[in-house]
């Protein structure tokens, strides 16, 4: 498979653009935006929609499933606090475009999609790009646990609830990110784990996902 990867003035003064777009709508976190403003978000999509790429939209990247909105993107991962050095756990991958804005940010991700041709594309392209999570292809609602415990946790689809086995696989002290809800619509919850068994919710702004399938899920 060839891939044509080209970021010129264009792309990149249309990404200016969109970071600008992203502080107007209160996305705060310079470290956020600087990779936003880094991450070619054309290269995940076909060469014939790149003039979406840059609009701050949600787009279908096949199998039933979008990259997000770039808004979408920069809330949750500002919402992560990542320091550099962190384990994040990203249930998820799609087309990969929030594993290379984790990946900016100098966390250490393990990405998951169960979704198999995403999966296959994905494996390939942010290789590609010069990004190297470790992928893996499964069920995400049931998380990583081989590799746990992590420093973080970003859900990247809409669940019902709030997985258990995903805040066992959470490190004390850490965050865990998932939009939670019915299938029409979620609230942003953010949850801190203050201690073995307890922890801290945060009930935010309401998102549209894809849904959350798998054992723990939908």
């Amino acid at each position: 498979m060839a891939y044509k990867f080209i970021d010129n003035y264009r792309e990149r003064g249309a990404r200016k653009q969109l970071v600008e777009l992203l502080k107007q709508k209160g996305i705060a976190d310079h470290a956020v935006l600087a990779a936003i403003g880094k991450v070619p978000r054309h290269y995940f999509f076909d060469e014939t929609f790149w003039n979406q790429a840059y609009k701050d939209i949600a787009f279908p990247i096949g199998e039933g499933q979008t990259i997000s909105q770039p808004y979408t993107v920069a809330y949750q991962t500002e919402l992560l606090h990542i320091k550099k050095g962190d384990k994040v756990l990203e249930i998820g991958t799609g087309c990969g475009y929030q594993t290379c804005i984790l990946l900016e940010l100098g966390a250490k991700v393990y990405t998951i999609e169960r979704q198999e041709k995403l999966y296959e594309r994905t494996i390939q392209v942010l290789p590609h790009m010069g990004y190297q999570p470790k992928f893996f292809l499964g069920d995400g609602s049931k998380g990583i646990a081989a590799d746990a415990p992590y420093d973080k946790i970003i859900v990247t689809a809409g669940a019902p609830t709030i997985p258990e086995i995903l805040l066992g696989q959470l490190n004390i002290g850490g965050i865990l990110v998932i939009p939670v809800g019915d299938e029409a619509a979620q609230k942003m919850v953010t949850i801190l784990k203050t201690a073995e068994n307890d922890y801290e919710k945060i009930v935010l702004d309401t998102f549209r996902f894809v849904p959350l399938v798998g054992e723990k899920a939908w």
